[in-house]
């Protein structure tokens, strides 16, 4: 299965949420590609958005392992690396 580039926007709502997330994210560290984190003080929200180069399977999976956190929302975006035909 081919790799794809995936940008995953992750909203913790719960910041007793934050040790699982980050715990998860550290099983998935050899496919993000780049991490970029902001807390929102004023909404009481903390946002990650990740890059990772990883399979649609693993994109998933790991999508899927952070929407059954408690607190926690993850949303992906999926793109062809570039070369890669249809």
């Amino acid at each position: 299965m081919e790799n794809k580039i995936a940008i995953i926007g992750i909203a913790l709502e719960n910041y007793e949420a934050a040790a699982a997330v980050n715990d998860l994210l550290h099983s998935f560290a050899g496919k993000i590609i780049a991490r970029f984190g902001v807390p929102y003080r004023s909404a009481s929200v903390n946002i990650i958005t990740i890059v990772i180069d990883a399979t649609v399977d693993e994109v998933n999976a790991l999508t899927g392992k952070l929407g059954k956190i408690k607190g926690v929302a993850a949303k992906t975006m999926t793109m062809k690396l570039p070369g890669e035909s249809e």
